[in-house]
């Protein structure tokens, strides 16, 4: 892919290159603005109105059948008690959480349901706490990822700078993920503050430690407490993390602040392999979110295929697959 140009930023420890995989003015096709979406990529009003309509009943038998499919998934890897169907049941674990992640993203944004009250509530207790999250810590600071890509306040800088990176180097991150060193690290680094007289998040992580310790009473008291750790605890550390770089490089890895979402936001087509386990619930629709932030997950493909119709999204600047863009992101 072609490189509109690098930028460098000094972060705590070294400088960081941003930009790497910017694409050129010449792939981004022309700002033409129809009667659904202006110049800037924007939906009008009238068509805005339309997609920011929240089903709030589909979201709540969405929200029920995920409680299911946990349930579900936990009790097939009891009932059959096999070595290779707990290790597709470790799989689906880690795919689990990427779907807590995704509606917990989506309550952040205060998208899941039109009650503000409900909204937060099932955000914090139902999606966020069960997957280790402070919802609250975590809206405020992608909030500040929203309102401005990489700028002064981006939370995430050190995730998606410096790409592409070499093979070595991408397969060396990976390997830390996927074995749990850097979901130790980052847990570690989470409840630190509950050690922290004055820290702000401390009642936020007793919480989450209290949602904790009723998962592992519930399925101590059903007779396997050690699926706690087996297959809700270990899938969160290793392949949760792994799915997380993942989806996040293929959203951000390479880019660089620029008032055009397309700079700052790569684009992917999606297939079903990688939205039933990378990015459920059309969170990989993520330049259209970037685009417009107030649309729920459920308008982002029909946003993005007005998107692709007018040529704001163009054939070269959109990457083909995953596949395709993690293999970009390992060309340095």
């Amino acid at each position: 892919m072609d490189r509109a140009g690098l930028v460098m930023i000094k972060g705590m420890d070294a400088v960081q290159k941003l930009g790497g995989m910017a694409p050129a003015q010449s792939m981004l096709g022309h700002q033409v603005a129809s009667e659904k979406i202006r110049p800037d990529g924007r939906p009008t009003s009238e068509w805005r109105t339309e997609l920011r309509k929240i089903p709030g009943l589909r979201n709540l038998l969405t929200l029920v059948l995920l409680y299911g499919q946990t349930i579900g998934i936990i009790w097939i890897a009891i009932a059959l008690h096999n070595p290779i169907v707990y290790v597709v049941v470790f799989l689906l674990m880690g795919r689990s959480h990427a779907q807590y992640a995704s509606l917990m993203h989506e309550a952040a944004h205060r998208l899941l349901f039109a009650n503000k009250a409900v909204n937060d509530f099932v955000g914090r207790w139902l999606l966020g706490y069960p997957s280790f999250v402070n919802t609250d810590g975590y809206r405020f600071v992608h909030m500040a990822h929203h309102r401005e890509e990489f700028g002064p306040n981006e939370p995430d800088i050190p995730l998606y700078a410096n790409y592409p990176i070499t093979r070595d180097s991408f397969r060396r991150k990976l390997v830390r993920d996927i074995t749990g060193v850097t979901g130790i690290r980052l847990m570690r680094d989470q409840f630190a503050g509950l050690f922290q007289r004055h820290s702000r998040s401390r009642n936020t992580q007793l919480k989450i430690i209290a949602v904790q310790v009723l998962i592992f009473a519930i399925l101590a008291v059903s007779g396997h407490p050690w699926i706690y750790f087996g297959l809700w605890l270990l899938p969160f550390l290793t392949v949760w993390r792994t799915i997380n770089r993942l989806r996040s490089i293929a959203e951000h890895g390479g880019l660089r602040a620029d008032t055009d979402r397309r700079i700052t936001t790569h684009s992917v087509r999606q297939s079903l392999i990688t939205r039933f386990m990378i990015v459920p619930y059309n969170i990989g629709w993520h330049l259209a979110h970037h685009v417009d932030s107030g649309i729920p997950f459920r308008s982002l493909p029909r946003y993005h295929a007005e998107l692709r119709r007018i040529g704001y999204v163009t054939a070269e600047y959109e990457y083909p697959s995953y596949r395709a863009i993690w293999r970009s992101l390992q060309a340095g």
